[in-house]
């Protein structure tokens, strides 16, 4: 009785495992391509699409096991969430960060520049205050959690936006800290 069980559980197990590895890659790829990665792109979409079609081709071949199904849409959500989790380990490329400050931005400024941000400052007014000084910043992404947490942490009164930058000039210098070599920029690293 055992080995029937075990057997019954086999290949919906290697099917939630190829689907969440499957759509995980996907995820990924996606990434890659709106960074404009688009040889990193090609070669998952080639291991991404065999994948497919080996757990497609067990579902699709065994459609009266309910437990194939199951397994086949529970690896797209867990898939997708472990994408998420991956692309946010990576921190690939770049944002744009923009800080409207409604008090003497000077304090913040100097911070944010001996921590190594780069940063152009205008002046303008608002139609809730009479001045306020936007900052424009293009920051790493992995430096952009650290960032959030000393806009949250010691100035809440903030208001920024962050948007994806996807192509900027090869060599701006808009960080002071060590670049990293292309080959491990390549991949995110």
């Amino acid at each position: 009785m055992e080995p029937v069980v075990l057997g019954g559980l086999v290949l919906p197990f290697i099917i939630l495992i190829a689907r969440i590895v499957e759509t995980s890659l996907e995820t990924v790829r996606t990434i890659y391509i709106n960074r404009g990665h688009a040889n990193l792109a090609a070669c998952i979409g080639i291991i991404k699409t065999g994948i497919w079609l080996l757990s497609t081709g067990l579902v699709l071949t065994n459609l009266s096991d309910y437990m194939n199904l199951f397994a086949y849409l529970a690896g797209y959500g867990l898939g997708t969430l472990l994408g998420m989790e991956i692309e946010k380990m990576i921190s690939l490329g770049y944002v744009i960060v923009r800080l409207f400050i409604p008090v003497d931005p000077q304090p913040l400024i100097t911070e944010l520049a001996t921590l190594g941000y780069g940063m152009t400052r205008i002046e303008g007014s608002g139609s809730f205050s009479s001045t306020v000084t936007i900052v424009f910043m293009i920051v790493p992404r992995s430096e952009l959690g650290r960032l959030m947490n000393i806009l949250s942490r010691e100035y809440p009164e903030i208001l920024y936006t962050v948007e994806d930058v996807r192509n900027i000039k090869e060599g701006a210098k808009i960080f002071h800290k060590d670049a990293k070599s292309r080959i491990l920029g390549f991949f995110g690293l």
